[in-house]
């Protein structure tokens, strides 16, 4: 790993654009940065649609959709502002943090505030939103104090290298999720292979396809190879639409599937135009303190908690992943500027529930543009760019599906995988935890769950062996803050709160 601290930094020679970026002195090209932001935006374009389906869906406690209109009126508004808020923060994290990493709407935390925040009695979208802007601004003062920064700095560089390697395999996992080779299981705990246990169907086949495109190229060394993969694969799956008719994978409310072997996501088609008028509408649509109101003090207390501790620790695992890949990070593990990513990080907090599309957080599919030689923040400013093209070219996102997308996650998964040599499998101590990190990660879906479970594990072990002095100060924190979260129900039964 490269040792490129933010306060260690050499200043760059050139001047211009390499000058202010690093671009030579991180090993990169503008053409490599170019590639990269081209690749994560693609693997990543996703978010505009899918988050619409999400929280534009569903109705609040009182029978609302966002933005008070109906349900095809929210879709479009969720769309318009998803691309304009992950454009406008990604471009700020590439032109102040200067780091790789793009940044959109959160997924799990817009399904928490859909399900588990607007639905709660007397909720309305407004004052669900208005939560998430809270716990933003609560993020950015532990970011500003310095407290944030000084618990990555707590946590030993192994596990940091273990959540990096649970991310690879996460991320895997989605990846094979959303293309439909991993699918909920009729008799198993976890999922089986495709269709009945089967690879059946057009839009399994164009994957399998995409994923060999994409590794035969890498294992070439063609430049752009998880871009070009990424386009070749999706004029195939337009091909492949166009004669076969294969239509959407629809799930069901009783968890079975209407058309199984169809397209998850979008059934790629070229559309009628390429450009729409974008509804910012959402903006500014949220209500500050309405929860307070509506499930009282204690109850938004512990929504709050759950959604910043979510979000807090999300992004310290994806910036050193993303990093490790890069080989961005210092001799401990840490990033450059990374008191300037979580900046960004916290604002897009803020800014997702100002505008009404739920926390926004740094992307672990930034890796797949590092993977195509991303190493400064003009990448991000390429992805940012796309964002904002996306506000009016929706139609043109809307026509690469999961099965195009997904395979250059795979490839990023192996990619990160390969740091797991890094971790010392004879110290029982690091060892454990690690594997425990690594695991829960892609078993529970939840990068936060995988960095809880490391972390107490981590604690638990060192007091056991009687080696407790050992342990940061802040270590202790934070596993107490993972012990109350991984008990929050329990906790809310004991308070008498729903």
């Amino acid at each position: 790993m490269s040792s490129t601290p933010e306060t260690t930094e050499r200043p760059s020679g050139s001047g211009g654009l390499d000058g202010y970026f690093k671009i030579t002195e991180r090993g990169s090209t503008v053409s490599r940065e170019i590639r990269g932001g081209l690749a994560t935006f693609f693997t990543m374009a996703y978010i505009v649609v899918l988050n619409p389906l999400i929280i534009g869906t569903q109705a609040d406690s009182t029978g609302g959709f966002l933005g008070g209109g109906d349900v095809e009126q929210a879709k479009l508004m969720v769309a318009a502002g998803t691309a304009l808020v992950a454009g406008l923060l990604t471009i700020l994290m590439g032109a102040v943090a200067n780091y790789p990493l793009a940044l959109a709407t959160g997924l799990g935390l817009n399904a928490f505030v859909a399900f588990g925040i607007a639905k709660l009695p007397g909720m309305t979208w407004a004052d669900a939103m208005g939560l998430v802007v809270m716990e933003g601004i609560i993020i950015l003062l532990l970011v500003l104090t310095g407290f944030r920064k000084a618990v990555l700095h707590a946590v030993p560089a192994q596990l940091k290298t273990a959540i990096s390697v649970g991310i690879g395999l996460f991320i895997t996992v989605v990846g094979l999720v959303d293309a439909g080779v991993v699918r909920k299981a009729a008799g198993g705990p976890l999922g089986e292979l495709g269709v009945g246990g089967f690879l059946a169907g057009w839009p399994l086949l164009v994957f399998v396809i995409g994923l060999f495109i994409i590794i035969g190229l890498y294992t070439r060394g063609v430049k752009g190879s998880i871009l070009i993969g990424i386009v070749a694969t999706t004029v195939l799956a337009l091909v492949v639409e166009a004669i076969a008719k294969v239509g959407p994978r629809i799930p069901n409310p009783d968890g079975t599937v209407t058309n199984p072997t169809g397209w998850g996501l979008n059934v790629p088609a070229l559309p009628d135009s390429i450009m729409s008028t974008p509804d910012f509408g959402l903006l500014g649509d949220f209500n500050l303190l309405g929860s307070f109101d509506k499930v009282g003090i204690v109850a938004a207390l512990l929504l709050i908690f759950t959604l910043m501790l979510a979000d807090f620790f999300d992004t310290m695992g994806t910036m050193v992943a993303v990093g490790a890949e890069g080989g961005l990070l210092d001799e401990e593990g840490n990033p450059p500027n990374s008191q300037k990513i979580l900046v960004v990080d916290s604002i897009g907090a803020i800014a997702g529930g100002a505008a009404s599309v739920s926390s926004n957080t740094a992307y672990i599919e930034s890796a797949s543009g590092v993977g195509e030689g991303a190493r400064t923040g003009l990448a991000s400013i390429v992805t940012g760019v796309l964002f904002l093209l996306a506000t009016f070219l929706s139609p043109l996102v809307a026509v690469v599906p999961y099965e195009a997308a997904t395979p250059a996650l795979v490839l990023v998964g192996f990619l990160m995988m390969q740091q797991v040599k890094e971790i010392d499998w004879d110290d029982l101590e690091i060892a454990i935890p690690a594997f425990l990190t690594i695991v829960i990660m892609p078993f529970t879906y939840s990068i936060t769950a995988g960095i809880g479970a490391g972390f107490v594990t981590y604690v638990l072990l060192k007091v056991v062996r009687g080696r407790a002095a050992a342990i940061h100060p802040l270590m202790w924190l934070v596993a107490l803050l993972f012990v109350l979260y991984f008990g929050i129900d329990p906790i809310k039964d004991l308070l008498g709160v729903s």
